[in-house]
């Protein structure tokens, strides 16, 4: 059919291997209405009458991934689908299996949402597609883990949990008096590049104690962060911290650290 262009073909490898491809061919089958053909009820491809083929209202393909569209299948059968996917989750103690049926389950109720990305320049289309992208990874975060209030608050309220910590000698003091130093610098890193005084804008949110405020840079006000919609993926504020406290530790335990030297190369004057 392809060599004659009578049929519009495109065969595509199936995903995962052993039972969870069963599992996830199955779970398309329901999602475009379609049988899947195995021998195991019966079936062969030699055999399968055009009745057994599901629909489904688009399909894109590319090298890597494959998007079906509003599959024609039964909303019922797919709601049973869904939730026997949510027991197994509930009931299994693999981690693995549990991941997998996460993933079916997600693919099976989430939706495909296409954003056409247009602009004057090539430079400024990658540069759309590019926070679209970060958008889109700061939602799945947000997603996995909720949200906190942004504009570096979240990390600067987070100084008060470390008022009524004392360490056991005063090597671990300094430690706590650098943490909570650090906590401060994002806010008023913030607030400096806006052109007001981070120190002072620092010093009024931590008295308020009101841990929805933040300060809106752009508009140069004190504002309700979560009302406003400025805020942060947890997963982000907390993955910059522990990888910020790594990267400080590691600095701490080392002997020896290699930078690049400054040169002047400007030519001396005649």
């Amino acid at each position: 059919h392809k060599l004659r262009g009578g049929l519009k073909i495109c065969a595509v490898k199936a995903p995962a291997f052993g039972d969870n491809r069963k599992e996830i061919m199955t779970d398309l089958s329901i999602l475009t209405g379609g049988i899947m053909i195995t021998e195991e009820i019966g079936l062969n491809l030699k055999d399968s009458e055009p009745s057994v083929l599901g629909t489904c209202k688009s399909i894109i393909v590319s090298k890597d991934d494959t998007i079906i569209m509003d599959g024609a299948g039964n909303k019922d059968e797919i709601d049973d689908r869904v939730a026997r996917i949510q027991e197994d989750i509930e009931t299994t103690q693999s981690e693995y299996s549990k991941e997998k049926l996460q993933e079916r389950l997600a693919k099976l109720k989430g939706g495909v949402g296409i954003i056409k990305v247009g602009g004057g320049s090539e430079v400024e289309v990658s540069e759309i597609k590019d926070r679209i992208t970060d958008a889109l990874n700061a939602t799945r975060a947000a997603v996995d883990e909720g949200i906190v209030v942004g504009g570096g608050c979240a990390l600067l309220y987070a100084i008060q949990s470390l008022e009524s910590i004392k360490g056991e000698n005063f090597d671990q003091n300094v430690g706590i008096d650098i943490v909570r130093k650090s906590l401060s610098i994002p806010c008023k890193t913030i607030a400096d590049n806006s052109g007001a005084e981070g120190v002072v804008i620092v010093g009024r949110l931590l008295d308020e104690r009101n841990e929805f405020q933040g300060y809106d840079a752009q508009k140069g006000e004190f504002v309700n962060m979560v009302e406003t919609g400025i805020i942060d993926p947890t997963k982000v504020v907390k993955t910059a911290l522990l990888d910020a406290a790594s990267v400080a530790s590691l600095m701490i335990t080392t002997e020896a650290m290699i930078v690049d030297e400054k040169t002047n190369d400007k030519a001396d004057a005649p």
